[in-house]
């Protein structure tokens, strides 16, 4: 909720209490965040948001207490981009109660008429991927070509859920004498989703399409450091035409979230982020006997055996580290490799890890942007050191990288860094660091990988390249994570469920499952003949 600093002035303070047609005329006077003109043709160093990022009752909501404002930075240049100024207890009990009432109205109407309002905020999506995409790279620091992708897939994703809205139903029991039961599927009501920085559009889509499919309402809460682009998703849903308060934004940390999780009104909270945060979510869920979905950490394995494609595999290494400037959940940090064939893969890694374009993220060549935050490259900077420290040697990159123009100076940008004579006992093995970094191990047994490989308190994902279709099946089969990729890496098609074992998280996100998991059966039981006579 950046601090509307000399903004349009057509910020207001709606509450579910507010009404009249003052009231009405105040919100339509508002421009959608896409359409002022910082947001036209957003290049490098070039955005400052001013307007206020809190949404609610169809309307960007101006914050009542600015005194705990804090400056959100541009990663690619580390100037500030915007103020988040958190929601206080007032404002959350604001934006749950619109919800409510939107949920009201939402959940009474059919599974078809939900999923025409959501094709058209996919088709609005679709039509303004590129604005979009450019005000998340400004905000995230992802790569151009990254973040249109992440766009693409999250209107997919309204669409894919817009096709299962009107499948929703129940089951038909036949019972003795002509009686019978059936089941309803119902939607739980207010559902809080708390997202991550990594994905800041798509995990809010993600959380928000199969809820609202389902019949729920929504508040979400991006991470404190990605503030900007949920409110774009607000706004585009509120054109698309769901009732004002269906989708709402607030802003703010740890403080924030507790609120949230604590409401008596929620009825289920979704969480994407480190464990340590979602076992609070959980235990402060658990008091209202709330719902919850996790999507936490993870440390993944990626096997890579002799009779690979190694073409393909080394590709497949890259796309397990390098994404997202390798802060990604599900990335495959621990790439064990065979060790007959561990000397052409270190070779051939390292030149093309080597040859990866680091700089601007909103140039088109760019392959690798910068860092969300300046305490997190640190971290990762720590990271690699420490493995120094502890044996690993590095084979390229894992330093502070300075693109030449000099707009770009004070950027959050690391060269990619590959780690070779790693043991498992090292740190930077059995940490998530959340950085370009590729741990290499060379392994010599399928048997000997495999316990390797599942020795850790993670288990979001897991890979395995080999021409053994056999063995493909039978490691994937006994890798312990919630997905494993066979002959490819990091690809998240949304009719594909995606979630973890372990301490990876609860639940899952993505595919038909999902809606089990933003709804609740009811079974009705009807008599239809004459009540026992037992008493």
């Amino acid at each position: 909720m950046p601090v509307a600093r000399g903004g349009s002035g057509d910020s207001i303070e709606p509450t579910h209490t507010a009404k009249g047609p003052e009231f009405e005329k105040t919100k339509m006077a508002q421009q959608p965040l896409l359409s002022l003109p910082e947001f036209q043709n957003v290049s490098t160093g070039t955005l400052v948001v001013k307007e206020p990022l809190n949404f609610w009752g169809g309307a960007r909501v101006k914050p009542k207490d600015t005194t705990k404002s804090e400056p959100v930075y541009e990663p690619a240049t580390g100037r500030v981009l915007c103020d988040l100024v958190p929601c206080g207890e007032e404002e959350v009990d604001a934006a749950i109660k619109s919800a409510h009432s939107a949920y009201l109205k939402w959940s009474k109407l059919s599974g078809m008429e939900r999923a025409r309002i959501m094709l058209e905020a996919a088709r609005i999506i679709r039509e303004r991927r590129d604005e979009i995409a450019r005000a998340e790279v400004a905000n995230n620091g992802k790569s151009i070509t990254e973040a249109q992708v992440d766009i693409d897939i999250s209107w997919q994703t309204i669409e894919y859920y817009a096709g299962i809205a009107p499948t929703l139903s129940g089951q038909h029991i036949q019972l003795p004498g002509g009686s019978f039961a059936y089941t309803r599927r119902e939607p739980l009501g207010v559902c809080v989703g708390i997202g991550a920085w990594n994905y800041p559009f798509q995990l809010a889509i993600w959380k928000s399409a199969p809820a609202m499919a389902c019949g729920n309402a929504m508040v979400y809460k991006p991470s404190p450091m990605t503030p900007v682009t949920a409110v774009i998703l607000a706004e585009i849903y509120k054109e698309a035409g769901v009732p004002d308060g269906l989708f709402n934004v607030v802003q703010g940390g740890a403080e924030t979230g507790e609120l949230l999780c604590h409401h008596p009104m929620v009825a289920k909270v979704s969480f994407t982020g480190s464990v340590p945060t979602g076992k609070k979510v959980m235990e402060m869920a658990a008091k209202g006997v709330k719902q919850v979905t996790l999507e936490l950490g993870g440390k993944s394995p990626l096997i890579i055996f002799k009779d690979c494609e190694l073409e393909n595999a080394i590709k497949g290494a890259l796309m397990a580290n390098f994404l997202t400037q390798g802060q990604v959940c599900c990335n495959g940090t621990r790439v064990f490799v065979q060790r007959e064939i561990l000397p052409q893969f270190l070779e051939a890694v390292v030149k093309r890890t080597k040859a990866i374009t680091v700089g601007d993220p909103l140039c088109e060549k760019t392959r690798m942007g910068a860092l969300i935050t300046k305490p997190q490259m640190e971290k990762v900077l720590g990271f690699i050191n420490q493995a120094k420290e502890q044996g690993a040697k590095v084979l390229c990159g894992g330093e502070r990288f300075v693109p030449s123009d000099p707009k770009l100076k004070d950027g959050y940008f690391l060269s990619p860094c590959v780690l070779d004579n790693c043991r498992d006992d090292m740190t930077c093995v059995k940490e998530e660091i959340f950085g370009p970094v590729m741990s290499v191990l060379p392994f010599d047994t399928e048997e000997e990988v495999l316990q390797r490989a599942n020795n850790t308190t993670f288990g979001l994902a897991s890979g395995v390249f080999t021409r053994d279709i056999a063995r493909a099946h039978r490691v994937a089969e006994n890798l312990q994570a919630g997905t494993c990729y066979i002959n490819n890496y990091n690809i998240s098609p949304v009719e594909v469920p995606f979630g973890g074992y372990k301490m990876s998280g609860i639940g899952r996100e993505n595919g038909q499952v999902t809606i089990e998991y933003y709804s609740q059966l009811k079974t009705v039981v009807v008599e239809m003949g004459d009540v026992e006579d037992y008493f």
